[in-house]
């Protein structure tokens, strides 16, 4: 089967916020959200979710928003990154991720291995109601591997990654899925598991933007689209922080550490050069994310409906050479990769 049996869109809609990360959003903006995203999308609609999004809320209510809006199941795409599976809540607040995530209903706990993945699978598109999820992956198997306490430890982890594809591979078989993948926010550990699984595609998350691009991921991203394999490219605002937030790939910065003083007085000058060019920070974010060689999309996420439309125009918006060029002299950027 052709890794190009899926077509992606350019925007992918992320739903992290319809998991109630960092602040609650009622359930009218979610669906005010939901519905912008099915409005505006060109062509299907395709939404990334995980059952680490609100510990399985942002799956729940994805589906109740598209039932509500007579969406038809074969209208929309829907991905899901499998790796943790909704139980009760018994605590004060979930155990994951702690602060991350607001007025959560359940709690999540991760299951990698040949049946956890299973398990994840069926939970997922019990909790999206009358949709079904039409590309799977492992979720943040970087994050699996780093608990390990030896070596040992980290080979048997491994394996378990890698009997979780094996379960991934049966479902792609069987026809439940259309592809499979990988979403993880250290690269190399992608170019690790592409070296044992045939995958589909990947997404990449924290690792390609304007404040963070290794040569050496971009020359993977190469090898990846040499291999027909679709590359992803999400959190292209370094989880915020490159527009406005005070999160750096989901961490509170603290502006007094000397960590913090240079994150905040590189996106000031990065600021002031938008400013100069006419062009938003999200506009160059996403420019770069998206027009690096081999990127196929970006996923974007958002709890403001009335973002939607501008994210989706982001695409259509070109930012010519002198900017990156300027980047580069005021030494916001250490070289520029991009093909013009």
């Amino acid at each position: 089967m052709s890794k190009k049996t899926i077509s992606l869109p350019p925007v992918i809609f992320g739903t992290s916020g319809l998991g109630n990360i960092y602040h609650e959003t009622t359930y009218e903006k979610k669906l005010a959200i939901v519905k912008e995203c099915i409005l505006e999308a060109k062509g299907i609609p395709m939404f990334d979710s995980a059952g680490k999004y609100g510990a399985g809320m942002a799956l729940e209510v994805l589906g109740k928003c598209l039932k509500e809006l007579n969406v038809k199941p074969d209208e929309v795409l829907i991905s899901n990154k499998l790796a943790w599976y909704q139980v009760p809540l018994t605590t004060d607040e979930p155990t994951f991720e702690k602060g991350v995530w607001k007025n959560l209903t359940h709690d999540a706990v991760q299951r990698i291995s040949y049946q956890g993945i299973l398990d994840c699978f069926e939970q997922g598109n019990e909790l999206l109601g009358d949709y079904t999820s039409q590309m799977a992956s492992v979720h943040d198997p970087d994050e699996y591997l780093a608990t390990a306490t030896s070596e040992e430890e980290e080979k048997k982890l491994y394996q378990d990654i890698l009997d979780a594809y094996r379960a991934l591979s049966e479902l792609k078989e069987q026809g439940k899925v259309k592809s499979i993948g990988v979403g993880s926010k250290q690269w190399k550990v992608i170019q690790r598991i592409s070296k044992d699984v045939d995958l589909d595609w990947v997404m990449i998350a924290n690792s390609l933007t304007i404040h963070s691009h290794p040569k050496e991921l971009i020359d993977f991203i190469t090898e990846l689209n040499k291999k027909d394999v679709s590359v992803i490219n999400s959190a292209v605002f370094n989880g915020g922080f490159l527009i406005g937030s005070d999160h750096y790939n989901y961490h509170l910065i603290d502006g007094t550490t000397e960590e913090g003083k240079n994150l905040f007085d590189w996106r000031h000058r990065f600021f002031n050069i938008c400013h100069k060019f006419e062009i938003t920070p999200g506009e160059a974010c996403f420019y770069f994310g998206f027009h690096i060689p081999g990127i196929t999309s970006v996923a974007l996420s958002t709890t403001n409906p009335y973002k939607v439309k501008s994210n989706i125009r982001m695409a259509e918006k070109f930012v010519p050479k002198e900017f990156w060029e300027t980047l580069v002299a005021e030494k916001l950027m250490a070289y520029n990769p991009l093909p013009y």
